[in-house]
């Protein structure tokens, strides 16, 4: 492990140096690594492991057609290389447990009895085991519990690493029965193409997670960028104006420069008038949605938050109501205006 100063907190974390992708093949050799769930993050972890020549099958629910034959496509076999979840988890060593966390809870009966001494449990997720009271994913007392949580979905996994660059992942161990826990999670790390590795526990991993996608990934970005295109449009600009000035500009240039060099560096290579006014609204914002903030991480850490997924994933008509909700942001002004706006985007010109 190396050692880094983040601001002013020195952390260690795991790079492609101190464990190279040699050691992790040689940790694996003997191992077969089970990826139950060919949905978000199973497809690119197991892709990625197949591409870095570890020993991989997948499980998926055969009744899953669209699942079951993209994992097809993408070349696992039927009998050889992709199975049911329960007989990839009877063949597995490690178990990557990727299905959704609703899935999770549900399936759990029918994976836990295939669970054999020595065998690893690996999740990308802290989800069932924090709240295991919930979920009653209680794994036994022989198996190794791991984590490599990728900072980012499965489509970034797994384009990253075709571009030989990685997502950043935060690992765990929550149990050690055989004593090589550690190493195999590392190498499992390294093995689906993370960028570096950094620790944590189950507990903080499923308490950041849930905070940044109900905030800043997700729901708080989905929101401010809501209410600054309704404010442009009740102020009489264009739809086509509002949205370039509202999210068109942020992911096609400002987000960039953040992502290359830091906010600092965004601002330095911005105009005097945008660098003055952000200066001095920055503030503004941070005070005013910290108690927004304060409320949500209240909410995730007491479990509420983990009590509303649970319900609403166990309704029958869960998926009808979900699409329900997507359909109406699609189809508001915003959004069908976004539509527009990308397709006039200088890679998507048609030449007549």
């Amino acid at each position: 492990m190396a050692k880094y100063m983040f601001g002013d907190v020195e952390e260690e974390v795991v790079t492609r140096d101190e464990f190279p992708l040699e050691k992790a093949r040689q940790v694996l050799k003997d191992e077969t690594i089970a990826v139950l769930g060919y949905g978000v993050q199973g497809p690119a972890q197991a892709l990625n492991m197949r591409d870095n020549g570890i020993n991989v099958i997948v499980g998926q629910k055969p009744e899953d057609t669209s699942y079951w034959e993209k994992a097809i496509q993408d070349g696992w076999v039927p009998g050889k290389t992709l199975f049911s979840l329960q007989e990839a988890a009877e063949r597995g060593t490690i178990i990557q447990y990727l299905v959704s966390d609703a899935a999770q809870m549900i399936m759990w009966p029918e994976i836990k009895p295939r669970l054999k001494k020595g065998d690893a449990l690996y999740f990308s997720h802290g989800f069932s085991i924090v709240y295991k009271d919930q979920t009653h994913v209680i794994p036994p007392e022989y198996v190794d519990v791991i984590m490599v949580a990728p900072k980012g979905s499965g489509r970034s996994v797994r384009a990253n690493f075709l571009a030989g660059s990685g997502i950043n992942s935060s690992y765990a161990v929550h149990q050690d029965y055989t004593g090589r826990a550690l190493e195999r999670t590392l190498a499992c790390g390294i093995a689906i193409g993370s960028g570096f590795l950094f620790p944590t526990t189950f507990q903080l991993e499923v308490y950041s997670d849930l905070t940044g996608e109900r905030g800043i990934l997700m729901g708080a970005l989905a929101g401010v960028m809501e209410a600054q295109y309704n404010v442009l449009r009740k102020n009489g600009h264009s739809p086509s104006e509002a949205f370039n000035e509202t999210v068109e500009e942020l992911t096609q240039s400002l987000i960039r420069l953040v992502a290359e060099n830091g906010m600092d560096w965004m601002y330095a290579n911005c105009s005097a008038t945008a660098q003055r006014g952000a200066l001095d609204w920055k503030d503004v914002f941070r005070d005013a949605v910290a108690p927004v903030f304060d409320r949500l991480y209240a909410s995730v850490a007491s479990g509420e938050e983990t009590r509303i997924v649970i319900e609403a994933n166990s309704k029958p008509d869960y998926k009808e109501r979900l699409e329900a909700e997507l359909k109406q942001i699609r189809e508001s002004e915003m959004w069908r205006a976004g539509k527009t706006v990308r397709s006039l985007r200088p890679e998507n010109w048609r030449k007549s």
